[in-house]
């Protein structure tokens, strides 16, 4: 399956993939794999991708349109 808000989102949040797998510590070749489909993320990234952002997984997994940011605490934001 591929993930095209996956780079959407990024690119929303002004992030290159350097940037964002040095945040998540990821390698950035997994992760360009994830973001071209080429292999299937896995779910708990996906949650930590939904925290990250403060996004719903739906909204990652493209089954719905609307951000709808998550409850509660973002644990990637600085305040």
């Amino acid at each position: 399956m591929h993930y095209r808000r996956l780079r959407d989102l990024r690119e929303d949040h002004d992030m290159t993939q350097d940037q964002l797998v040095a945040a998540l510590g990821l390698n950035k070749t997994t992760y360009t794999n994830y973001e071209q489909g080429k292999r299937e993320i896995p779910f708990a990234l996906v949650i930590r991708l939904a925290q990250f952002y403060n996004v719903s997984i739906d909204y990652i997994a493209e089954l719905s349109n609307t951000p709808a940011p998550l409850a509660g605490h973002n644990i990637y934001q600085t305040t």
